[in-house]
């Protein structure tokens, strides 16, 4: 992660890393045990450190490492309605053609990445004791950060998982199998968002911050339906006065750690905390098919309603003119089509929440209960976002199908519309008329990805599979 130094790997890092057959109880592999080493809050800060090394995940090609963040595109963009693979080969193009199969390695690989992240976090938690006074404040509310964006990534995907709240050994098949409740595991995410709140200031953009953890249980609630909670807490982030939309929509991007930037997944060129996703979308890793290339819909989204927005968003391949590729990560910021450095190992950091984001969540919880038309105060944020896009402003009212449709253009390639679709109950209608263009086969089951199968068969038959899989 950019800024921060791994050295923790050695201590923490050779145990945490999970196995495939056993995620949530990771075997001792180095010499130096877990439980006797978290004595001082330096120790303990080398497993918060360890945490977000889980979120940015391995920039490898190995199926036994774990990816996270960088294979998240497949299961968000992907099965939507903004990106598709070039030749439709592989398990990718299971994910546009929404034919996504139990045993898809993908899949697996998410599931079991982000339950590694979340056994990173619990081990912060089970270890507080080595620190004292604000700093053990500040690394609980990180890790309930971390732990409750993880499980909000994973219910929003699977559906009801299995909610592990605490190290857990080999033994415990009854929590490690059992999927929990829905609402159980919201009460999480919202318990530890809290906590998050109360122990946490804005001094960072690649940890856990107050105003990230705002900006995240707000859209919790949007996502439950509990538009004045939502509300009030992106007021507090407005109110906060320590963000501001970027002069230049290019500059989001490429000006890392801006004045938009509220929480991102930081990302270093050339070594092991590097990315590879940006290299995928230019289809420059060697392989004969590229994926999360951009569709004709929402390059027609961009004609009507993008403005500016659509030449930083995306491109013309130059070798294939009648495919675009995702034009907000190019690596290293470089635009044309060759790369002084090895676009494999590409430093961009993944942008997770933004200020516009926050501008546009705040409008849908205004109008979350039906009324459109919403107050002026309101509404000069609606105005602000869309005229850095070069569009008019002076708007009225703002319709649920104006909203989403500005989210689509703004937040276009950043995994969040699968996620709107849903929030806004347009899915079925949305995608279902776009598989149907594409020959297609959606079905409402399609919104939850399958339990991976290799999870289903460690469990003996404890954990259930999703319906349609």
């Amino acid at each position: 992660m950019k800024h921060l130094k791994y050295l923790a790997l050695f201590f923490v890092g050779a145990f945490i890393t999970s196995c495939e057959d056993d995620f949530l109880e990771p075997d001792l592999t180095s010499a130096v045990n877990g439980g006797a080493y978290y004595n001082t809050a330096i120790e303990l800060e080398t497993a918060v450190v360890n945490m977000y090394d889980g979120l940015q995940g391995e920039n490898s090609t190995s199926a036994n490492d774990n990816h996270a963040t960088q294979v998240e595109f497949y299961l968000t963009e992907m099965r939507s309605d903004n990106t598709r693979t070039k030749a439709q080969e592989g398990e990718a193009a299971q994910f546009e053609s929404y034919a996504v199969e139990a045993t898809n390695g993908i899949v697996a690989d998410y599931y079991r990445s982000f339950y590694n992240v979340i056994f990173r976090a619990n081990i912060v938690l089970a270890n507080l004791d080595a620190a004292s006074g604000a700093t053990a404040t500040q690394f609980e509310a990180e890790a309930s950060f971390v732990r409750a964006y993880a499980y909000f990534q994973l219910v929003r995907l699977y559906g009801s998982v299995p909610l592990v709240t605490s190290v857990i050994g080999p033994n415990d098949t009854d929590i490690a199998y059992t999927r929990a409740d829905v609402n159980d595991i919201y009460t999480l995410i919202e318990s530890d968002l809290t906590t998050a709140i109360s122990g946490l200031d804005n001094s960072y953009r690649t940890r856990a911050s107050q105003a990230g953890a705002q900006a995240l249980l707000a859209k919790v609630h949007l996502t439950r339906g509990n538009y004045n909670a939502a509300e009030s807490l992106l007021q507090a982030v407005i109110n906060s006065g320590d963000y501001a939309l970027e002069g230049n929509f290019h500059d989001v991007f490429y000006n890392e750690n801006n004045s938009e930037t509220i929480f991102s997944i930081g990302y270093e060129t050339g070594g092991i905390d590097s990315q590879n996703f940006s290299a995928e979308w230019l289809n420059a890793v060697g392989r004969t098919s590229g994926v999360n290339y951009v569709t004709a819909d929402v390059r027609t989204a961009f004609d009507t309603y993008g403005g500016n927005r659509a030449s930083v968003s995306f491109r013309q391949d130059a070798s294939q003119p009648q495919e675009y590729q995702v034009g907000k990560y190019f690596p290293n910021g470089e635009e044309g089509p060759d790369y002084a450095n090895d676009p494999t190992k590409a430093g961009n950091d993944w942008i997770v929440i933004r200020y516009a984001d926050v501008l546009l969540m705040f409008i849908e919880a205004k109008i979350g209960t039906g009324n459109e038309t919403i107050d002026p105060t309101a509404l000069s944020y609606y105005d602000a976002v869309r005229v850095r896009a070069g569009l008019p402003d002076g708007a009225t009212i703002v319709t649920k199908e104006q909203l989403l449709n500005e989210r689509r253009v703004e937040l276009a390639f950043e995994n969040h519309r699968l996620f709107d679709l849903i929030r806004f109950g347009a899915a079925l209608d949305v995608l279902s008329t776009f598989s149907s263009n594409n020959g297609y086969g959606f079905t409402s089951t399609d919104l939850l990805l399958p339990i991976p199968q290799v999870e289903i068969g460690l469990s003996k038959g404890a954990l259930t599979q999703n319906p349609g899989y």
